[in-house]
């Protein structure tokens, strides 16, 4: 079974988050740092994603509107 790796990482980014906050809340204060950089992953995936649909519907606009006949 194959699988995107679109829909992969729309798994994975919360699922990175989820552990990181969990284990930033339950871990000795020693061991919290290394929770750290899983979450700030999750939260870079999800933000690189939305940042890419909206270039990606801004170009797709413009490209709309220069068929647009000028009146």
């Amino acid at each position: 079974m194959n699988f995107d790796k679109k829909s992969f990482l729309s798994f994975v980014a919360p699922f990175m988050i989820l552990i990181s906050s969990v284990g930033l809340i339950f871990r000795d204060d020693t061991k919290k740092i290394f929770y750290l950089p899983l979450g700030l992953m999750g939260i870079s995936i999800i933000l690189e994603r939305d940042l890419r649909r909206r270039l990606d519907r801004k170009n797709i606009f413009k490209k709309i509107k220069s068929f647009q006949k000028v009146k």
